[in-house]
């Protein structure tokens, strides 16, 4: 498919990347008491937490946060809210251990780990939906396409697209760029939350999981050796990064996908611009807007609503067979008019 031109226009005075990523967190507010909460059991002895937004359709929208994120992220509630205003049905499902509740086993998430992904959308299609279409953010639409791109002949016809925004999709460059001075609070911030989460694990699991030293870990190669890799059956953070970047697997894609990455994002490396495979790729549409930051793409409204929440549902709405492509070009063109 050709590169997209992106229509995004950032606000005045908040088109810069760093402040694209951070001011959703402290400034956006959405409300979250609508949503039913489902425990799910897994086939390995876990449990899955599952927040559900119903309006009585046959199409559902699954969300998928980032790392260290949850269900009721605002960007999450963003999109459950639009999918409901579209008319569909959504749910949100927490990775293992975010939902609030540390889950039974040593293992957590990761950014490879597309059998939970594959066991939410088995059991909505349970629930008798026609149509099922994946969102996801950072991690979790990294996720969303390896479980597209790798798995591609195990994905049930009925999921229909693939929506993703801020993909690291080559997880090695994207954790050196992390690792850059520049990051160092955002680096911090994912380090103190992850150090939280061992911390009880080594509790639960002392003969497995340590935190002694914690505290000299500063990169996400030095936390992925010793804690991501061991947990999940990888050699070592390089091992884990090769089988888990979406990079690899976006060639096997055969369902409609948007990869929408801004160019000032803070946390992506130029390797996670993949131009020439999507240029020659059937299904795989790349949109790049000069600014966004990372999950930022904010738009000013009194609602809240943001424009990557608008733009996934307008790219769903063509997959869902409600657009035509023209129509839907002339919607992602509207949405910051």
């Amino acid at each position: 498919m050709p590169v997209l031109t992106s229509s995004y226009c950032p606000p005045w005075l908040l088109a810069n990347g760093y402040v694209q990523s951070i001011f959703p967190t402290f400034f956006r507010k959405l409300d979250d008491d609508h949503l039913l909460r489902e425990r799910i059991a897994t086939d390995d002895g876990d449990f899955l937490d599952l927040d559900w937004s119903r309006v009585g359709s046959r199409t559902l929208v699954i969300v998928s946060h980032g790392l260290e994120g949850h269900s009721r992220r605002p960007y999450v509630l963003g999109t459950v809210r639009e999918a409901n205003r579209q008319g569909w049905d959504a749910l949100a499902w927490n990775f293992r251990s975010c939902s609030g509740d540390t889950n039974l086993l040593p293992r957590m998430y990761h950014s490879g780990a597309t059998d939970d992904l594959h066991r939410v959308v088995r059991h909505a299609l349970a629930q008798g939906y026609e149509q099922v279409h994946l969102v996801g953010y950072s991690m979790g639409g990294n996720l969303s396409l390896v479980y597209a791109g790798r798995e591609a002949e195990q994905v049930p016809p009925q999921v229909r697209s693939v929506v993703a925004f801020s993909v690291p999709c080559d997880l090695r460059s994207s954790a050196y760029q992390l690792a850059k001075w520049q990051n160092r609070v955002f680096m911090w911030k994912f380090l103190r939350d992850l150090k939280e989460k061992m911390t009880v694990k080594s509790q639960r699991f002392p003969h497995l999981v340590s935190v002694d030293g914690f505290d000299d870990i500063r990169t996400f190669k030095q936390f992925d050796d010793r804690y991501t890799a061991p947990l999940h059956g990888f050699r070592d953070a390089e091992d884990y990064w090769t089988q888990s970047s979406s990079l690899r697997y976006l060639p096997g894609l055969q369902i409609p996908t948007l990869l929408v990455n801004a160019r000032n994002d803070p946390f992506l490396s130029p390797e996670c611009f993949p131009e020439q495979l999507a240029a020659g790729h059937d299904y795989l549409h790349l949109e790049m807007p000069a600014s966004g930051g990372h999950v930022g793409f904010i738009q000013r409204t009194a609602d809240q609503t943001y424009w990557m929440e608008q733009r996934a549902m307008a790219f769903i709405a063509e997959a869902a067979g409600q657009l035509e492509p023209e129509q839907t070009d002339a919607v992602a063109e509207s949405l910051t008019s």
